[in-house]
């Protein structure tokens, strides 16, 4: 059992929908064209920004969608090779690109479409140059990736990106096995949801509602 068991609290009554979080993840991690780590969704119409229902009656709720660093996560078990592993300090859900062979096994168990992706070809960039911190991992091809947690930020006791480039704040970052901290502060004080909680992954990503 790990240590730690960090993650994130989303405040869905924030969240404005700007994308800033998906474009800094994006920028920081040096993510290659056509790959996002996280993304905006739009608890609404058939399109980006839509809202649901019809006037007067109108609403719409923002879902940023990432890896949820599951507490029992379901790649781990199906990864053959380790590459797919549970952090014992931390408790992240972390890949190990080296050890990967491309199976894509942990994606297929993955219940939250969408969080992890796999490199056909040798990353491609819009930039002629690396974007981001120079310790963010060096991607590759034939490999999955997903979110990180910003793991090189961490090491220097950084939040993740994607909270400390919030403009809104809506996004809180810590330890689920500390009663004190922010994150359980929370959710016991606020309700709350998680993604797909009957699939029993028992997700690191709680949204406030």
């Amino acid at each position: 059992m790990a240590a730690q068991r960090l993650g994130f609290v989303v405040d869905t009554k924030r969240c404005v929908g700007c994308h800033t979080c998906a474009v800094a993840c994006k920028s920081e991690n040096n993510i290659s064209d056509g790959i996002w780590w996280n993304r905006v969704l739009t608890d609404g119409g058939e399109s980006i920004d839509a809202f649901k229902g019809t006037y007067k009656a109108a609403s719409r709720t923002f879902i940023t969608l990432a890896c949820q660093h599951c507490d029992n996560p379901a790649c781990v078990k199906v990864c053959p090779v380790g590459a797919t592993y549970k952090d014992e300090e931390t408790g992240a859900v972390r890949q190990d690109y080296d050890k990967c062979i491309g199976c894509r096994m942990c994606m297929s168990a993955c219940p939250y479409t969408g969080v992890r992706s796999f490199n056909w070809e040798e990353p491609k960039y819009s930039a002629d140059h690396a974007m981001g911190d120079a310790d963010a991992p060096v991607h590759q091809k034939h490999v999955v990736e997903k979110c990180t947690m910003c793991w090189h930020r961490l090491a220097k006791g950084e939040n993740p990106i994607c909270v400390d480039g919030c403009p809104s704040y809506a996004r809180f970052f810590g330890d689920f096995k500390d009663p004190d901290s922010e994150v359980s502060r929370l959710v016991r004080e606020r309700e709350h949801m998680q993604l797909l909680p009957e699939r029993g992954t028992n997700p690191s990503v709680y949204y406030l509602v």
